[in-house]
Parts: C-alpha cells; sequence; structure tokens
C-alpha cells in the first residue's frame, strides 16, 4: 500500500504546508486567529491546535515521542494555549516527523496496530500502513479547513500542490 518513501514524502509536504499556513497566519492578530469562522473546530487557532494535537497522538502511538497534554478530541483545541508556543511546537514537531520517516523500518509496514481509541471507547487493531495513510490525511483535512479559513480573512496561502513542492522531481 504504502512504502518508506511515502511516508518521507508526506513528511516533508507536512513541513511545508505547515510553514506555509504558519506564515499566512502569522500575518493576522491573536484576535483573527481565534475568532470563530465556522470551521469544524471554530477558528484557525483552534483548528491548527487540534492538528498538533492529534500529530502528537499518532506519534506516540507509532512509537516515536509526540506525547500531547490534552486528552480528548474535545480538549485538543487547547493544546497550545498561545500562538508564539503553537509555531515554536509545530516546529519542533514537523522535525520529529522528519526524523521518523527518515528512521521508518519499512518491514513494519506487513503489521498491525494496536491502541486504545477514546473516540470510540476500546481497543482497536488496524493495519499499520492504513493508520499511517491516515496520519497524513488528517492533517491535509484540517490544513485544508484552515487555508479557506485564511483565505476568507484575506490572506494568500502558498501553493498547496504536492507536485508543485520545492524539491520534488519532475
Amino acid at each position: 500500500m504504502i512504502s518508506r518513501d511515502y511516508i518521507m514524502t508526506m513528511a516533508a509536504y507536512n513541513q511545508w504546508q505547515n510553514d506555509n499556513l504558519y506564515g499566512s497566519a502569522g500575518q493576522l492578530s491573536d484576535e483573527e486567529r481565534r475568532a470563530d469562522r465556522g470551521a469544524f473546530f471554530g477558528s484557525i487557532h483552534a483548528t491548527l491546535s487540534h492538528l498538533l494535537w492529534g500529530d502528537k497522538v499518532w506519534l506516540s502511538r507509532f512509537g516515536a515521542g509526540g506525547e500531547a497534554r490534552q486528552q480528548s478530541i474535545a480538549d485538543s483545541v487547547a493544546e497550545a494555549a498561545q500562538w508564539d508556543e503553537l509555531v515554536r511546537e509545530r516546529g519542533e514537531l514537523d522535525r520529529q516527523i522528519i526524523a521518523w520517516a527518515a528512521g521508518f523500518d519499512e518491514t513494519a509496514l506487513a503489521g498491525d496496530l494496536t491502541w486504545y481509541s477514546g473516540a470510540v471507547g476500546r481497543n482497536v487493531s488496524k493495519p499499520l500502513g492504513l493508520l499511517i495513510t491516515h496520519f497524513f490525511n488528517h492533517q491535509t483535512h484540517h490544513r485544508g479547513q484552515v487555508h479557506a479559513m485564511l483565505t476568507a480573512g484575506g490572506q494568500r496561502p502558498g501553493d498547496t500542490d504536492l507536485p508543485f513542492k520545492p524539491d520534488a522531481e519532475g
């Protein structure tokens, strides 16, 4: 289904897109970042905080660190209360994701991962490759929401197309 090269590509894409969105969001005031814009988590800040939380949770499940402070999806919007904290932690976590991807043992993709899901209240077991794909898909999903909120707020985030990522082949 996926490979180590896919994981490394998506880790680099994640970092590129976070730099893109955080750069645009940093042009807004804190009040503008926290304004309820009708997205699932309400604001740009809350959505980015949830995404930081989700990435920490999944990295922890993958055995690569990233312990989250908050214990639930509902509380995930408070993972990073202040903008500078969110920016700093996002940068650190993106570097951690890049390192995890670079050292990933592709043979692990043949196995399953079992974890306790607070969302469904029980243990769940799924193929690791599917879960890694979900990890990156979840990032893209919420960054799309942030991109829409930024655009509605008058910002112009950069390109989001994977084939046009700097240093992409072709």
